[in-house]
């Protein structure tokens, strides 16, 4: 067993957009019981309220913002999805457009802004553990995790699947255009100078372009040495 830690333990699944993490994460945090960080989700709604509050979207003025940040995430215990809830106003939808994820890459470049999220993330870390998905889990905020995964997958698939995700959603979009978008996001993560998306160097590598979920997270599950 790996799941044997002096505080609450932490699983970390990092990797690029497309790659399966948020599916894999949520669903590894329901058949552990634990409880479950999309990261990516905080910094989504951190962007949608600076546009929505008509914030200058510099990293000087964006401080005062996030540091009163006032966000509530409640999950659903039987499937782990998250309803985010800003000022009792749901933005669960309104934050997963492809402007806020690009708009959320670019003000988690600012170093401080990415410092001033650091407590706020890791105060998601609560017995009897955390599954935490993002692109620095393993790297920055939970570099003590138990367990450290980078799922990775081909270009083209990314694209695919997230595709996919965006016409079950109703919107209109072109598959180019979407690769187009992850090519972009990509890059601006990996050159950002704090916490560019990378693999921890003891991160469990895999590679779900030709993996289905239930593969991806029984390897995981054999990693572990849990049923």
């Amino acid at each position: 067993m790996l799941l044997e830690s002096t505080s609450a333990p932490v699983i970390t699944i990092d990797g690029p957009g497309g790659s399966g993490k948020g599916t894999v994460s949520s669903q590894l945090a329901e058949k552990l019981g634990w409880h479950f960080l999309d990261s990516g989700a905080i910094y989504r709604a951190f962007a949608f309220i600076a546009v929505a509050t008509a914030t200058p979207l510099e990293e000087v003025s964006l401080l005062p913002l996030v540091n009163q940040l006032t966000l509530r995430f409640i999950s659903n215990p039987t499937d782990n999805k998250l309803k985010i809830l800003w000022e009792e106003r749901d933005i669960t939808e309104d934050i997963r457009t492809e402007e806020s994820g690009r708009l959320a890459s670019r003000l988690g470049a600012y170093p401080k802004v990415r410092e001033a999220l650091l407590d706020y993330q890791r105060a998601f870390r609560k017995a009897p553990g955390l599954v935490a998905d993002g692109r620095d889990m393993g790297t920055v905020v939970f570099p003590d995790a138990v367990l450290k995964i980078f799922l990775f997958a081909s270009p083209e698939e990314r694209a695919k699947r997230r595709y996919l995700q965006l016409k079950a959603r109703g919107k209109r979009v072109s598959l180019d255009a979407v690769r187009t978008e992850l090519d972009q996001r990509d890059n601006q993560d990996k050159q950002r100078s704090t916490a560019p998306l990378k693999a921890a160097k003891d991160a469990f590598m895999i590679d779900t372009t030709h993996l289905s979920v239930q593969d991806v997270l029984q390897r995981i599950l054999d990693k572990l040495q849990v049923g």
